[in-house]
């Protein structure tokens, strides 16, 4: 997965300047704590969906708002009040349709097949595109990526059933949507004022979902507000998902779209170790095995790609 940055404007500031290439030591930081923001973040939709009265579309509003605001401010703080925001509304659609798919597919599907079905969704996509780019997958690579698939599927295994096709499709339409932002992010100059810029023209979109979902369900004069749904709604948008994705744009810089795609699947046995702690989960030794596998896994597909 070899994307092309865009070329810098003779006239673009120094705050917006591409930044130096990240050291081996510094994008496996960056990776690390991308993935447990992501995990934190599948713990908040979790909590929030099921154990509260938010709905899926304001959900999702929160979310994307206050991720905005948070990065909004961030970017101007650190332009001195000259911020420029970037990403563009390709972007933002990607995210939306993520955000928006996400959470009204968890509505119906059981937790370990969506998370089947979406980061299947997303190593298709970002694997295809590597490939269609001219990666070369190594046959260690491969056997890494078979292995951390074979952990997930282990993992969710025990759930599965025969999940409602429409929820499905939104969740595999989110994996799209997921990989195709992730994807877009590795060419971003600056990778704080291209979240920001996406949030913010995501904000709109989600308003506009979440007023057809109120009128179509007939809810306008039964609306209510959920506070314990709404706060887990802002933690999930200000802290994991907007600095999260702040802190996955610059790690991308240095990974190839493959190992990018296979990482990710450290994020269910992430959220599922969280749950034991968090939600009093308990633990399993399928659990257990499953770590090894995936993380297993995605160490082969890394070490390979070093060489």
């Amino acid at each position: 997965m070899m994307s092309r940055p865009p070329s810098t404007p003779p006239s673009t500031p120094p705050s917006t300047l591409p930044a130096p290439p990240a050291t081996a030591a510094t994008t496996a930081a960056l990776t690390a704590l991308a993935m447990v923001a992501f995990a934190a973040n599948s713990l908040l939709a979790r909590a929030a969906l099921k154990g509260t009265g938010i709905d899926a579309a304001t959900f999702t509003l929160v979310r994307v708002a206050s991720a905005a605001l948070v990065l909004g401010a961030i970017l101007h703080l650190r332009a001195r009040g000259r911020a420029r925001m970037g990403g563009d509304w390709i972007g933002a659609a990607a995210l939306l349709v993520y955000a928006c798919g996400f959470s009204f597919a968890y509505l119906r599907l059981a937790a370990g097949t969506g998370a089947l079905v979406l980061f299947a969704s997303v190593q298709a996509t970002m694997i295809g595109d590597g490939l269609r780019r001219g990666d070369r997958l190594r046959a260690v690579q491969w056997l890494g990526i078979a292995l951390a698939l074979v952990g997930l599927v282990w993992l969710v295994l025990p759930g599965l059933q025969a999940p409602p096709p429409g929820a499905t499709l939104l969740m595999a339409v989110a994996g799209i949507g997921w990989g195709v932002y992730s994807l877009r992010g590795r060419g971003a100059p600056d990778a704080l004022a291209a979240t920001a810029g996406n949030f913010v023209r995501g904000v709109p979109i989600a308003l506009a979902v979440s007023v057809v979902s109120v009128v179509s369900v007939g809810a306008v004069a039964q609306l209510s507000v959920d506070w314990r749904g709404v706060v887990l709604a802002v933690a999930s948008g200000a802290v994991t998902s907007g600095i999260g994705y702040v802190i996955w744009y610059a790690a991308l810089r240095g990974l190839a779209s493959t190992t990018a795609a296979t990482v990710q699947l450290s994020v269910p046995v992430l959220a599922a170790l969280g749950g034991i702690a968090w939600l009093g989960e308990p633990m399993t030794a399928r659990l257990a095995v499953s770590a090894v596998a995936i993380l297993g896994g995605i160490a082969l597909v890394i070490a390979a790609r070093r060489r």
